[in-house]
């Protein structure tokens, strides 16, 4: 064995222990096995996690009173795929949202005899408890009336954020088949099923870092503060390539318009060898047990090396990183920040 891979092997086992201590610690697997984490802290005071499970083939809800106990909480089916036709395969990336009082579920699905026709979908609870109460399918995420040009191709990874009063919905889109470049589109919603104006592309792969392998943006996630809004943004394939980068917006401008936003030209956060944490991405956001501290929830793998295709590597762990802001305000994500 080389001494390298013994160094991983001996630091994957330290990581895995940190998992196993039931206390939190940053940079270490919260949720092992769940790529695309999506957590939400809830006016009860619960943490609710979701992510992609790696069959792809159900959704899944967990919720506990801390972050650290996310790990052992027990953990609730509320949907699982058909045996054909729509949502039949990869069931990816789903979130959970409190909108108007109800709970709803976005995901993404194919076919099982079309496996890259990727639509965004939509699972409404019936109740005020998501693990238990009765989810309905809303069917697949509406377009606005007249445009003929959103969700028509491989589409996926719709987050909704809110912003000066409005509700906006961001997700990826490949158009031209499934080698196309994947942009990140946005639109105002009308309701949590339909939205009310037509897409606008908020961004492409520009630089080299979104072009590896695959030129892609998505995983979109928004985080304020001081007045803006900032957008993170997963690019390139799922090995240990995949990184984030950055929009930011006043969060009074219109967002609807190219030249309210800029964009990072470097990665905010990539693979750290140093740390084992291979291909960050994906985040979402929340707060920590005291209502302020930032959170920044994230999938990584601790080793770069990967058999076969990515996407179906299972070790893709959800990760907790905490955030702070530079002097002009940015969010900094930092392997280091404890």
């Amino acid at each position: 064995m080389s001494a390298k891979r013994h160094r991983s092997k001996k630091y994957y086992r330290f990581r895995m222990e940190n998992f196993m201590s039931k206390e939190l610690h940053y940079n270490n697997p919260i949720v092992l096995q769940r790529a695309d984490p999506y957590v939400y802290r809830h006016t009860d005071g619960y943490y609710y996690f979701t992510g992609s499970v790696p069959a792809y083939d159900c959704i899944e809800l967990r919720r506990a009173k801390t972050i650290a106990e996310l790990a052992d909480a027990e953990t609730f089916v509320v949907w699982r795929k058909h045996e054909s036709g729509e949502m039949s395969q990869h069931i990816w990336a789903p979130e959970l949202h409190y909108l108007d009082g109800k709970w709803y579920l976005y995901f993404a699905a194919s076919k099982v005899d079309d496996i890259w026709r990727l639509r965004p979908y939509v699972l409404e609870c019936l109740g005020q408890d998501p693990l238990h109460d009765e989810w309905v399918e809303r069917g697949m995420m509406q377009p606005a009336e007249g445009d003929n040009k959103t969700f028509i191709d491989f589409s996926l990874d719709a987050t909704v954020f809110e912003a000066n009063g409005k509700r906006y919905m961001c997700w990826a889109e490949k158009t031209g088949g499934q080698f196309a470049a994947s942009n990140l589109y946005l639109a105002e919603m009308e309701s949590p099923v339909k939205l009310k104006t037509a897409q606008f592309m908020l961004t492409t792969p520009d630089y080299d870092w979104e072009r590896v392998d695959f030129w892609v943006n998505e995983g979109p996630a928004v985080i304020k503060n001081n007045g803006k809004i900032y957008l993170t943004f997963s690019a390139s394939a799922t090995g240990a390539c995949y990184c984030m980068g950055l929009m930011e917006a006043d969060e009074d401008a219109d967002l609807l318009d190219r030249n309210s936003w800029k964009k990072s030209r470097y990665p905010v956060c990539c693979t750290n060898e140093e740390k084992k944490i291979f291909g960050p991405g994906h985040n979402s956001f929340t707060v920590a047990e005291d209502g302020e501290t930032p959170l920044c929830i994230y999938h990584a793998r601790p080793y770069e090396e990967i058999t076969g295709d990515p996407l179906y590597d299972p070790n893709r762990h959800a990760m907790v990183m905490k955030v702070k802001f530079d002097e002009e305000g940015r969010p900094v994500f930092d392997f280091d920040n404890v």
